[in-house]
């Protein structure tokens, strides 16, 4: 069965039949349902550049399956060169929004509509580069111009519920959106990531893997779903399985700076002191720190708050509190939440790297400690073997020995993010094991 699928893959690319969005979308479906069909449609696009007679309409064929192996630039070239077609032009304008060209990839679109194609299909494309521009209200008019069936499709709806979250508006709207695009196509990556990714704000781990691992299941290959869950898989020690969700980008964008980046600290993590992941980690988070905040999908009053008061990157954020970004003309409540959403979705806090106001820890008391006893405060808290979650949150509390450790209060610790009670007796119960407790206990 599976012998006559691939030779399914391999006609499609290389026969002389008809080549359309029909069978563009069959080649889709098959590769998700066994994404081992990649390597068959890779040696399928190989066969057919060497095809000595390149046809305009073979040109067509070759520059939509670059796309769907992610080679976008080569999808350009190809497509540009080709027949001007509908078809030709549509896939181009993909090609160029993958590579970031989105005022080139509006243009496209509008050209594959005038040749005929699709035009609710476009509309929708088009939507999504004007958000991607930053002209959320724009998107949001080009999408209250569909009217009819289209509106009841799944790629209206989470293009409609992006726009909404891009915009600032009700996040309960957004995920009603998202709901009922899932519910229109179960296998919809954008509104199961769109999902996964509200989940993942508000804490919901659970949820948001789920959804995630949901949406990584389709093809072409969801990159912030698969690059997501593989950062999740790493937290739960996972690396097997986060390293098949990097290569699985790479497959497709072979140059994707952040999953080269995940996948070797995947590949070393198995095999890694805690100190050593702890440097690794701090080198993402300098990384991340430097992402730009327009980056993201902010509204309008938002970017333009952010841009007077010069914060340019999540870093500059961390460093600001809630008072400082309050205390701008035009910043209110819901700008605040917007930002402290997207600061929560990347695992930082408004006011995180902030100066320190807090008091000193007070000092321990080892008069009564023997020397043995005194040599177990100076040991690293990496050899207490703590679990992911209770790891961060001595690395975010500066901690690096026993003896910074029990200086803390139980109190002090459940301060910190994502660490709960469970987490809380699990330390207490390591320093038990070494006849230690944290202060006031």
């Amino acid at each position: 069965m599976a012998h006559a699928l691939e030779i399914c893959v391999k006609d499609v690319v290389l026969s002389n039949n008809t080549f359309g969005p029909v069978e563009i979308d069959q080649l889709s479906r098959a590769i998700s349902e066994d994404i081992s069909r990649l390597a068959v449609l890779r040696d399928s696009v190989a066969e057919l550049e060497g095809s000595e007679s390149m046809t305009p309409a073979t040109a067509v064929r070759l520059g939509v399956c670059y796309y769907l192996l992610g080679r976008m630039e080569r999808a350009v070239e190809a497509l540009s060169n080709a027949d001007g077609s509908a078809l030709a032009l549509f896939y181009l304008g993909r090609a160029q929004f993958a590579r970031g060209l989105n005022a080139e990839a509006i243009s496209s679109f509008n050209a594959a509509r005038g040749a005929g194609y699709d035009g609710d299909q476009c509309a929708l494309a088009i939507a999504e580069a004007q958000r991607y521009l930053g002209d959320a209200e724009g998107a949001l008019a080009t999408l209250d111009n569909l009217f009819g069936p289209i509106e009841q499709t799944a790629e209206y709806l989470y293009q409609r519920g992006a726009t909404v979250a891009a915009i600032g508006g009700n996040p309960g709207e957004a995920i009603a959106l998202y709901e009922r695009a899932v519910a229109t196509d179960p296998h919809h990556p954008g509104g199961l990531f769109g999902l996964a990714l509200e989940s993942d704000r508000r804490g919901d781990d659970a949820r948001a893997m789920e959804l995630y691992e949901r949406a990584v299941q389709g093809f072409p290959t969801h990159v912030g779903a698969l690059l997501n869950l593989g950062l999740m898989y790493e937290d739960r020690q996972r690396y097997e399985h986060a390293k098949v969700c990097y290569r699985r980008v790479l497959d497709s964008f072979p140059s994707h700076g952040r999953a080269n980046l995940y996948y070797k600290d995947a590949m070393a993590s198995n095999d890694m002191f805690f100190d050593e992941e702890t440097q690794k980690r701090t080198e993402r988070l300098k990384q991340l720190l430097g992402v730009p905040v327009t980056d993201f999908e902010l509204s309008v009053r938002s970017r333009n708050c952010l841009q007077k008061m010069g914060i340019r990157t999540l870093g500059d954020l961390t460093r600001c509190s809630e008072l400082d970004l309050l205390a701008s003309k035009n910043f209110g409540e819901t700008s605040l939440v917007e930002i402290r959403d997207m600061l929560h979705s990347k695992g930082l806090d408004l006011g995180q790297f902030a100066e320190p106001r807090g008091e000193p820890d007070v000092p321990l008391d080892v008069s009564h400690l023997s020397p043995d006893e005194q040599a177990v405060l100076d040991r690293p808290i990496s050899e207490l073997n703590l679990s992911v979650r209770a790891r961060k949150c001595m690395v975010r509390l500066g901690l690096t020995t026993v003896g910074e450790l029990v200086r803390k209060t139980g109190d002090d610790l459940l301060e910190c993010k994502n660490f709960g009670v469970t987490s809380l007796n699990e330390v207490r119960e390591k320093l038990t094991q070494l006849n230690l407790k944290l202060r006031n206990d």
